[in-house]
């Protein structure tokens, strides 16, 4: 079984979510290459570690004690956190304010440094996020999977479409349309299953004209349990 055309995937999408119109309702641009660019360093920080923290972990809880880890964390400010010796991410690890887990929070400071690093290099992180195109997407996700703290699996993916960058997620939906549709086989977190399932997004986009932001969420929208009330 092979992928189909993009146009019987939305219509499929919009059946089942009470029509087009409806569809594209629950659908959200994502930022423009010059507005990722702009993204300062500090808010990069920021949803890395809010990610890294509500990976495994409630999420309604980060988001409660957000201000707490802004505080906690200088705002996310790039050399105020490499500044902070291990001395001090020990205190915030029993900080009540905060989740206390001390290997979570020594990332705040190793993906400072990654951020810091890429900066030097590219101008700011999110000119070298905003290089990224839709045919090479997954290898940004490589990248901070290689580079980054815990920002593997579905973390990355997941903290760049927070921050409005254009990209796919492997939701559950996304991920078995994927591999019932012979895109993929194996891992879908391998460099060739990644390589193979970023190729057919690019397609459809082609066919479409879409944000890879638009494609997935279509694509969950059409298939598994995905219907309106």
């Amino acid at each position: 079984m092979t992928a189909e055309r993009f146009d019987s995937i939305y219509q499929r999408a919009a059946e089942r979510k009470g029509g087009s119109a409806a569809l594209e309702s629950l659908l959200s641009a994502p930022l423009n290459k010059q507005q990722v660019a702009a993204i300062s360093n500090d808010r990069f920080l920021s949803a890395m570690t809010k990610k890294v923290f509500q990976s495994g972990f409630v999420w309604r809880v980060i988001e409660q004690k957000w201000p707490d880890f802004e505080a906690a964390f200088f705002a996310f400010d790039i050399e105020k956190v490499l500044l902070m010796p291990d001395e001090m991410l020990e205190q915030r690890a029993t900080d009540p304010k905060i989740v206390r887990n001390y290997k979570k929070i020594m990332t705040v400071r190793d993906n400072a440094l990654m951020i810091q690093d890429v900066s030097q290099k590219h101008g700011s992180f999110g000119q070298f996020v905003a290089s990224y195109e839709a045919h090479n997407i997954t290898e940004l996700w490589q990248f901070l999977k290689e580079h980054g703290a815990r920002l593997g699996g579905n973390t990355g993916p997941y903290m760049l479409r927070s921050m409005g960058v254009d990209t796919f997620l492997l939701s559950q939906d996304v991920e078995d349309y994927l591999r019932k549709h012979e895109v993929f086989s194996g891992s879908p977190t391998s460099k060739r299953s990644l390589a193979a399932i970023n190729a057919q997004f690019a397609e459809w986009q082609q066919q479409s004209g879409r944000p890879l932001q638009h494609l997935s969420l279509i694509l969950a929208y059409s298939w598994g349990t995905n219907h309106s009330n």
